[in-house]
């Protein structure tokens, strides 16, 4: 029995829920996201709360209760609050700037590696071994980071490379005499 799939998705002032057959549409102050729910699945509008519910009771609709409500309440989070993902570049002279809506990196290859931004997310550089990741679509966002990050991974010996903020990189011990 999914626990997460029976709570309600709380919809606060200022956003806007459409629901027409099985798309659902949020519109809220920073923007406007919409998702396919799936044919065994129900959502609809009590109050100020969205419920989703099971059509039918099969294990692909128990599978399916839990992420819809998970993928609803994250479109409404992200048209009011928006989400974020930093990444950290460890390593002598690895270092990130913007070149108009594209993020440039110089990561200890022969050349620098130019990232543009995907429709819906932005890039900043607060420092020069610092990028922060930001847009309303948490997949987005999240995908962005895993892709820049895949570029250059931390590695085990020295821990250079890109890294989350806050990831902990497991050393190993280099080679002995």
């Amino acid at each position: 029995m999914s626990r997460i799939g029976k709570k309600a998705v709380p919809t606060p002032a200022g956003v806007q829920v459409t629901i027409s057959g099985q798309a659902v549409t949020v519109k809220g102050p920073k923007g406007e996201l919409s998702w396919t729910v799936a044919d065994e699945i129900e959502v609809r509008q009590e109050g100020g709360e969205l419920i989703v519910a099971k059509r039918v009771d099969t294990p692909r609709a128990q599978a399916m209760w839990g992420l819809t409500r998970t993928l609803v309440n994250n479109m409404v989070v992200g048209v009011t609050q928006g989400y974020e993902e930093t990444l950290e570049l460890v390593g002598v002279g690895y270092r990130a700037a913007m070149k108009g809506n594209m993020l440039s990196m110089q990561l200890g290859f022969s050349h620098d590696v130019d990232i543009p931004a995907p429709a819906g997310v932005t890039f900043a550089t607060p420092k020069q071994t610092e990028v922060k990741i930001s847009g309303i679509d948490k997949q987005l966002v999240g995908e962005t980071a895993a892709r820049i990050r895949r570029i250059r991974p931390p590695e085990p010996y020295k821990g250079k490379g890109v890294r989350y903020a806050g990831e902990k990189v497991r050393r190993k011990e280099g080679k002995k005499k």
